[in-house]
């Protein structure tokens, strides 16, 4: 008996890999939370910010589906969620267009952000951009050069949960279109707590590069977990996850923040059973779970912690 094709609408959405956007949401949920607590919370920028992050996160996807393919990144051995553009589903240039036009949305919904933060917003959304772009393509790819960690761990937490503080901040304490950033709109607390989604953020990747080191190292992709094997990545995805876990104390013990701070931490058991999964395995039946479940743990822990600040 033949199986159905999937639907167009269910084909672009394994394309945009819903299941990633955690990432991109959860940062901004937690700088809204912040910017709650320290008075300075504006709904529209707010918003705005979830809506352009959300957009890079997709055209960051869409990218990184059509040139892995191209590049013979992504082949039939590939362990991962199915990939349109390898698995002949989407034409590869629909799919090069569905990025651009993603990345073209986030650039008009950027107009209202820099109209509010003016030029140090403008030159950081850019970048972002540009790095999602670099991400797989271009003459240096970060991805194939083990740089996506850290481009993770940048741009999808420090820069993310700071830049929607500072939105916010600056609807609120300055006039439009600042030139530089103004005072007390990017205080310590928010660059501390932008560590808690710079870990797990990574950390997904971690899951991500651990299942598909054999594959990658094939196809000439040095991933962290290419160049140092999955013994350092093991470690990597246990650093990060505590980085994030000390945080909320961090706050409560040396900021002064309250104790619902630590709501968060009722999230551990769970995430140390997902740690258990990736520090034993190395396949896709366990990993793909785990790299959902990675994401979970994002979610809860940004919505959480977000609650903990804004109480």
């Amino acid at each position: 008996m033949e199986t159905a094709a999937p639907s167009r609408i269910k084909i672009w959405l394994m394309a945009i890999r819903p299941q990633t956007l955690p990432a991109a949401g959860a940062p901004v949920v937690v700088g809204t939370g912040l910017a709650v607590r320290q008075g300075v919370f504006s709904l529209f920028p707010a918003v705005t910010a979830l809506v352009g992050a959300l957009l890079i996160q997709i055209g960051t996807n869409l990218t990184n589906d059509y040139y892995d393919a191209v590049k013979g990144a992504d082949t039939a051995e590939r362990e991962g969620f199915t990939r349109v553009t390898q698995a002949g589903l989407v034409e590869p240039e629909k799919v090069r267009l569905g990025a651009a036009v993603a990345f073209g949305s986030a650039v008009l919904v950027g107009l209202y952000i820099t109209y509010v933060g003016g030029l140090p917003i403008l030159a950081v959304g850019v970048v972002a951009i540009l790095s999602g772009i670099a991400y797989t393509a271009g003459p240096y790819p970060l991805g194939y050069h083990g740089l996506g960690d850290v481009f993770v761990f940048v741009f999808f937490g420090v820069v993310a949960v700071t830049g929607t503080y500072y939105v916010q901040a600056a609807a609120s304490l300055a006039a439009p279109l600042p030139t530089t950033v103004p005072a007390g709109t990017v205080p310590f607390e928010a660059l501390v707590a932008s560590l808690t989604m710079a870990g797990i953020s990574t950390d997904v990747l971690v899951v991500n590069n651990i299942r598909d080191r054999e594959t990658d190292r094939v196809a000439g992709k040095r991933t962290v977990a290419v160049r140092f094997g999955y013994g350092w990545s093991r470690v990597q995805y246990v650093a990060l996850l505590l980085l994030a876990y000390l945080v909320p104390p961090v706050l409560w013990l040396g900021y002064g923040f309250e104790p619902t701070v630590l709501a968060p931490l009722v999230t551990l058991p769970y995430a140390a059973f997902v740690t258990r999964t990736v520090l034993t395995r190395t396949d896709g039946n366990a990993l793909n779970p785990a790299l959902e479940q990675t994401g979970k743990v994002l979610a809860v822990f940004a919505v959480l912690f977000s609650f903990g600040m804004a109480v």
